[in-house]
């Protein structure tokens, strides 16, 4: 069985924008997220920080939707 690796950013200038939006969620969770390795922390941490964005994300997209 084969494996692909789809953490590929689709558009290159997003990068930048979705690592200040991490640091901005981590920073508002308390997590001591670095530039780097972040080996330090737990997969809850982590976790939390991932699941974070996704629901300001979608929040974003349904006021967005919404005409707000």
């Amino acid at each position: 069985m084969s494996t692909t690796n789809n953490n590929n950013t689709n558009v290159p200038e997003a990068k930048e924008a979705m690592n200040r939006f991490k640091m901005e969620v981590a920073n508002e969770l308390g997590v001591p997220l670095t530039n780097g390795y972040n080996g330090n922390l737990t997969s809850a941490q982590n976790g939390s920080v991932g699941g974070y964005m996704v629901k300001k994300m979608i929040e974003a997209q349904e006021r967005q939707m919404a005409g707000k």
